[in-house]
Protein backbone atom coordinates (compact mmCIF):
# COMPACT_ATOMS: atom_id res chain seq x y z
CA UNK A 1 0.00 0.00 0.00
CA UNK A 2 1.68 3.27 -1.42
CA UNK A 3 0.96 5.95 1.78
CA UNK A 4 -0.47 9.61 0.23
CA UNK A 5 -0.37 12.62 2.34
CA UNK A 6 -2.61 15.56 1.89
CA UNK A 7 -2.03 18.98 3.64
CA UNK A 8 -5.33 20.98 3.34
CA UNK A 9 -5.50 24.84 2.85
CA UNK A 10 -5.98 27.42 5.58
CA UNK A 11 -9.34 28.78 5.54
CA UNK A 12 -8.31 32.36 5.60
CA UNK A 13 -6.05 31.82 3.12
CA UNK A 14 -2.82 32.44 4.55
CA UNK A 15 -0.49 29.84 5.51
CA UNK A 16 0.63 30.27 9.20
CA UNK A 17 3.82 28.26 11.28
CA UNK A 18 1.30 25.94 12.06
CA UNK A 19 0.21 24.48 8.57
CA UNK A 20 3.77 24.66 7.57
CA UNK A 21 4.84 22.35 10.44
CA UNK A 22 1.95 19.97 9.32
CA UNK A 23 3.38 20.05 5.59
CA UNK A 24 6.42 19.23 6.75
CA UNK A 25 5.87 16.34 9.28
CA UNK A 26 3.23 14.80 6.63
CA UNK A 27 6.16 14.81 3.81
CA UNK A 28 8.60 13.18 6.07
CA UNK A 29 6.18 10.65 7.22
CA UNK A 30 5.42 10.41 3.64
CA UNK A 31 8.91 9.92 2.33
CA UNK A 32 9.80 7.29 5.07
CA UNK A 33 7.36 4.97 3.87
CA UNK A 34 7.93 5.66 0.31
CA UNK A 35 4.61 7.45 -0.63
CA UNK A 36 4.04 10.56 -2.21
Amino acid sequence: MTVRTRFAPSPTGYLHIGGVRTALFSWAYARKHGGT
